[in-house]
């Protein structure tokens, strides 16, 4: 199994990840993680760990990493939107033939106001789209 270990692991965090060098070429054969940098995905930071420097396969190996994790979220976030249309369209299955009157109620009004909320800032970006365009 040690042979087949990454030489990096990154512990996902909200805003990027620790980075750890994995070392398995130890005596006792097990599987070492030595912290080596912090990275912050949103400032496209990375700062190494304590008095460390950093290597240029280190940092190449992070800036891959930061690369595919940008696109992976990216990706991620297409995807949720394209979930909450299909959420709209089975909540406007379900208000029309299932609902009760009570549950109704209870949701109108929540729904009433994000779907204002959402058009309204969806016209105003179409808008300054095709004005950008001319």
């Amino acid at each position: 199994m040690a042979g087949d270990l990454p030489d990096y692991y990154f512990r996902v965090r909200e805003n990027g990840a620790f980075v750890f060098r994995v070392d398995t070429e130890n005596r006792q054969r097990r599987i070492d993680m030595d912290q080596i940098a912090v990275v912050n995905i949103r400032k496209s930071e990375i700062k190494p760990h304590g008095d460390r420097e950093l290597s240029e396969a280190d940092i190449a190996a992070i800036t891959e990493w930061m690369t595919e994790r940008l696109k992976l979220i990216e990706h991620r976030d297409i995807d949720d939107i394209l979930r909450a249309v299909d959420y709209l369209n089975t909540t406007t299955h379900w208000a029309q033939s299932r609902a009760t009157d009570e549950q109704l109620e209870q949701v109108t009004d929540a729904l009433l106001l994000a779907m204002h909320d959402l058009r309204t800032v969806l016209v105003r970006k179409k808008a300054d789209r095709l004005l950008k365009d001319e």
